[in-house]
């Protein structure tokens, strides 16, 4: 099992650039499946989720070819649709929660599809029900292999309709849309999650010929057509990424640059950071964070502890709490961290408590960080990544504590962040592989 070791304390400086959008390239790499012509993607990230994905489409008979870094060029038009019944899939799709997104791409184009249950992020349950009802109302039938633990579906025809969402699921609404785009007559999506994610991805099927109305939007409204064809897409720059690196900053004290930010797409992400009392210079697509020896959380109007908590889109992508968590821990002041949507995303603070912070968990989704406002630094030890955001949010504390910090499981840190050692190394951190 590989770890980092990290020594804390330094100060960093130096311009860093995000990498291409994990949670987008899921949902993007799945939808070349839509079409036998070509499809060219660029700003694709290296990291463990997205190539496991590259892996199983070749395995399906995708024609994958590299044009570039992170630059890949794939044609499915010699799908291997019996490999989904094979063992091989069975074990290489459950590895990752984005293999669900193959799902509406293949029932649109070949009429069936098997959905494993959610691998990933061991951060509470994460439902298929908005995928399958979906998909049902379209026109598929599902059942259900308790041994393999997978739900096969099929269908004659997949027929546009009206449905209410009952959540705005970003993977439930990416996999019904590319599903809907090929199906007979129009599909109305409402209360569908409108994230830069699905405004990407719908404007990315646009130039491959389908048709939707409503992008950017809770209700998307999409015609069907016959066919589509090949397109080039970009991905935008990984918003999580640029998120942690503001939150890096602030802890360590540091002087960073975050190069080619995508700012026009992080929404109230850089507010949410400055509710925290970190100083941002927007200069065009870059985002400078100077070195601050205080940051003051602000309060309520009324004089209220701060409360940040995650919504659906425009609202505060759960992402990006448990970086706020630990950014919070410096901080002079007091926050109540709300995690709404998953039950097990903030057990990793008995680490950062074990470290010296000041944290209160009162359930499974809130938390209280009263701020050590550097009257005491954090102190390095043992800790385990148990998944990728508290992964990297636990990388943050050690960057920022005294003395050596080991972090293990960091497989999981690797599965959303591209070369983070490399990169953090090159603005001056102490923190190798083992």
């Amino acid at each position: 099992m590989a770890i980092f070791e990290v020594r804390g304390g330094n100060k960093l400086s130096g311009n860093i650039t995000p990498q291409g959008a994990k949670n987008e390239a899921l949902q993007i790499l799945s939808a070349v499946l839509l079409t036998e012509q070509p499809v060219e993607i660029h700003n694709i990230p290296n990291i463990i989720d997205v190539n496991l994905l590259i892996e199983l489409l070749k395995e399906m008979n995708v024609k994958v070819s590299p044009t570039g870094p992170n630059s890949y060029v794939f044609q499915a038009d010699d799908v291997n649709v019996e490999y989904l019944q094979s063992e091989d899939y069975f074990k290489k799709s459950g590895r990752l929660r984005g293999s669900v997104m193959l799902a509406g791409p293949l029932l649109a184009r070949f009429k069936k599809a098997y959905l494993p249950k959610p691998g990933g992020d061991k951060i509470g349950r994460r439902r298929l029900d908005t995928h399958i009802i979906g998909f049902e109302r379209l026109g598929a039938t599902f059942s259900y292999n308790s041994d393999t633990g997978f739900f096969a579906l099929k269908t004659d025809e997949l027929k546009g309709c009206y449905m209410l969402l009952d959540e705005p699921s970003v993977t439930g609404t990416a996999n019904i849309l590319m599903a809907a785009v090929l199906a007979t007559g129009t599909t109305t999506i409402y209360n569908a999650a409108c994230e830069p994610y699905i405004q990407q991805l719908c404007n990315m099927l646009i130039r491959m010929g389908a048709i939707i109305e409503g992008v950017g939007s809770n209700q998307l409204i999409i015609t069907g057509v016959q066919k589509l064809q090949g397109t080039t897409h970009t991905m935008l720059p990984d918003m999580i990424e640029v998120g942690s690196f503001i939150g890096l900053a602030a802890m360590t004290q540091s002087d960073i640059t975050i190069k080619n930010a995508g700012v026009a797409s992080l929404g109230i992400i850089p507010e949410k950071f400055r509710q925290l009392g970190i100083q941002l210079n927007i200069n065009g697509d870059d985002i400078h964070v100077p070195a601050q020896e205080r940051y003051e959380i602000q309060t309520f109007l009324d004089g209220g502890v701060m409360t940040i908590y995650d919504n659906p889109w425009p609202g505060f992508t759960p992402d990006l709490l448990s970086i706020v968590l630990v950014t919070a821990i410096q901080a002079h002041g007091t926050v109540l961290i709300h995690q709404k949507m998953f039950e097990s995303r903030l057990f990793f603070t008995d680490k950062l408590i074990e470290m010296g912070a000041q944290i209160i968990l009162c359930d499974p989704h809130r938390a209280v960080v009263v701020g050590l406002e550097r009257a005491k630094q954090l102190r390095g030890i043992t800790m385990s990544s148990p998944d990728i955001r508290a992964g990297v949010a636990l990388l943050i504390a050690a960057l920022s504590a005294s003395g050596k910090s080991t972090i293990q499981n960091i497989e999981q840190i690797d599965r959303g962040y591209e070369n983070i050692d490399g990169r953090l190394q090159a603005l001056g951190a102490d923190i190798k592989r083992g």
